[in-house]
């Protein structure tokens, strides 16, 4: 029997043209719109928004980064084929969380905490997902590489976190746990501060070998005659250059502007891509009602997004909502994933 060889197109997730505009092209273009709007107005001056002072940058990114996360709850509660499979999950385990949270100060710091570190790990992941589909797609053994894969993931987005120009910004906060009276976790920020040279040099020096022994991996396969997807190598190598160079060195000061910008988009794109039969399902098909379904899909999230980022940070109780939305972003995702895959 002949071995079929992929197509061009099937070797896409979802089409040439989609992939390259909102899963492959992304980090390179938010590396440039991050060094574009660096010491701009729309990232410096700060504008007066109910009562809150905040940039134009800084509204945009935040409503765009609550959007992608309640995006989740399309791909859990409105997915018929995976809702009705755990519906105790879906429904008490969000309303109990959200109940502790409004109502312990303890359960909040950790909340956040956890939160901070999950949202690490899961942009690592998402990358890592993308790596194997594209290479299910190009017809690659579904083992080979896999577990290079995954660490050269975390490896080159949570190693230039840990130990570059970031680092301060994302272990700050543990410094809440002062307000619960635990100050052994509160010393985290000022030890990681005080070791901070030597992780930058660990980290960077073993992110370097990571990136060196996965590179030759592909080279070395290439040649033996395995496939390679080079949509695959091109997304992980540009996210990890941009990775090291943004949370590593900040040099333009908009990290976390540009390494959330490109996240949002992927994910915002993946689910559509993905759902969006499910969200017209009951109607007619035509172009008017995949239209509708654009329109409600991308007007309530980002209306949540909007509401999430603009709102007074003192209503504790719409606070402790964006805790738990994002803690059920984490979750649900990676659990709908391996549900997907036993289906399949």
């Amino acid at each position: 029997m002949t071995e079929t060889k992929p197509s061009a197109r099937t070797r896409y997730i979802v089409s040439p043209q989609y992939d390259w505009a909102f899963f492959l092209l992304p980090p390179i273009v938010s590396l440039l719109l991050g060094i574009l709007v660096s010491g701009s107005t729309f990232s410096d001056t700060p504008i007066l928004l109910l009562g809150q002072e905040m940039t134009w940058a800084e509204i945009t990114l935040g409503a765009l980064i609550h959007s992608h996360l309640v995006a989740v709850f399309f791909r859990s509660h409105r997915n018929k084929s995976i809702f009705p499979l755990y519906p105790a999950r879906f429904i008490w385990i969000p309303l109990i969380l959200w109940l502790a949270i409004a109502s312990s100060l303890f359960v909040a710091v950790v909340a956040t905490v956890v939160a901070t570190f999950w949202d690490v790990w899961h942009s690592g992941a998402q990358t890592f997902g993308f790596a194997r589909i594209y290479d299910r797609n190009a017809g690659v053994p579904p083992k080979e590489f896999r577990r290079l894969e995954f660490w050269m993931n975390q490896l080159l987005y949570a190693g230039p976190i840990l130990g570059g120009a970031s680092m301060l910004a994302h272990v700050s906060s543990f410094d809440d746990f002062e307000d619960i009276g635990t100050t052994f976790f509160s010393a985290v920020p000022v030890a990681m501060e005080d070791n901070q040279s030597y992780l930058t040099i660990a980290i960077l020096g073993i992110g370097t070998l990571v990136a060196l022994a996965y590179v030759a991996a592909h080279v070395r396969a290439y040649r033996q005659g395995i496939r390679v997807s080079k949509q695959k190598v091109f997304l992980v190598a540009t996210t990890g250059l941009c990775s090291i160079y943004t949370w590593g060195f900040n040099t333009w000061g908009e990290a976390f502007f540009i390494m959330n910008l490109f996240h949002a988009v992927q994910y915002l794109a993946l689910v559509w891509a993905t759902e969006k039969e499910q969200l017209h399902t009951r109607r007619d098909g035509s172009r008017h009602s995949k239209r509708r379904a654009a329109v409600g899909f991308f007007g309530v999230v980002a209306a949540y997004g909007i509401l999430a980022q603009v709102a007074d940070p003192g209503l504790n109780g719409l606070w402790s909502l964006t805790i738990v939305v994002s803690l059920m972003h984490f979750w649900y995702d990676s659990f709908v994933w391996s549900v997907r895959k036993q289906q399949v």
